[in-house]
């Protein structure tokens, strides 16, 4: 007999911003993904025609409904507007540039519910040249560790073994991740004081310290078209990605170092971003 854990609806939620480029075949994929009951748009004020896609979806399909807000709160808002908006025993964070096919979220469910249940799990992501994404896969970040050898913050990525099918990690992606409903309102959500990067990190850090599992699906694989919302606005995704590091190091690490070393890393994170300005409006001249 088939459980009814395996069986439960899956809520898929899908954050917005100047989405239009790709928002129709997202969501034209996710109507038809098995064991998707509910589908919700959190939309954060885009200017573009992500809006107008949506809604004729909307009419098209009784299970989507969105939500339009006034300004943009961020990405972690936005999951847990769409989060607290659904009912399904399972939820699915999808980036509006993923390409699901029609078994990837039952497949990743059967996968958690095999693990136990208590379990967020990610994919392994491809762009589209099917180059395959080292972010699904990454070990916790020590800022610390990184001051004494810089180069280490580019190596986060944990080798692929194709030899499990269920891999476990550190840190998935949040371009798509699925968890029981139970267990994300144990850990109470995603953290709003990210207003985009790092609150993947973030969640999977919490994920693992009550005491459930992180994992990586390595057979089942899943086009991603990155940086789409991003590419209108580089300097604030990248202020706000170096804000969310510094967030995540003062939650997690800042406690276990003196001074001079918080310092250090306040320091080297900000000239960091101040590297990427100045590439950028480069690029602009």
């Amino acid at each position: 007999m088939t459980s009814s854990v395996e069986t439960s609806g899956i809520a898929a939620v899908v954050v917005t911003y100047q989405s239009a480029s790709t928002i129709d075949d997202c969501l034209m994929r996710l109507r038809v993904a098995h064991g998707v009951h509910e589908i919700r748009v959190v939309d954060n004020a885009s200017s573009d025609d992500t809006m107008e896609i949506v809604q004729r979806h909307a009419l098209q399909d009784a299970r989507l409904r969105f939500i339009a807000n006034p300004d943009n709160p961020g990405f972690a808002v936005g999951c847990n507007q769409g989060a607290r908006d659904t009912h399904a025993s399972w939820l699915a964070f999808v980036n509006p540039d993923l390409m699901v096919e029609a078994d990837t979220l039952s497949r990743l469910r059967a996968h958690a519910v095999d693990a136990g249940g208590d379990a967020m799990l990610g994919v392994d992501l491809v762009d589209e040249d099917g180059v395959r994404d080292a972010a699904a896969r990454r070990r916790d970040p020590v800022f610390a560790a990184m001051l004494r050898s810089p180069g280490a913050a580019s190596k986060l990525g944990v080798p692929i073994d194709d030899g499990q099918a269920l891999q476990p990690v550190d840190i998935i992606s949040g371009a798509l991740m699925l968890a029981p409903r139970a267990l994300f309102d144990r850990i109470g959500g995603f953290d709003e004081g990210y207003r985009l990067h790092a609150e993947d990190m973030d969640l999977c850090r919490r994920v693992r310290d009550a005491g459930a599992q992180v994992a990586v699906a390595n057979d089942i694989r899943v086009l991603h078209i990155r940086g789409v919302s991003s590419r209108s606005r580089p300097v604030f995704v990248e202020w706000h990605k170096h804000r969310g590091l510094w967030r995540y190091f003062r939650k997690f690490e800042a406690t276990q170092h003196g001074v001079p070393t918080r310092m250090g890393v306040f320091a080297a994170i900000w000239l960091h971003f101040g590297a990427v300005l100045a590439r950028i409006l480069l690029r602009r001249g």
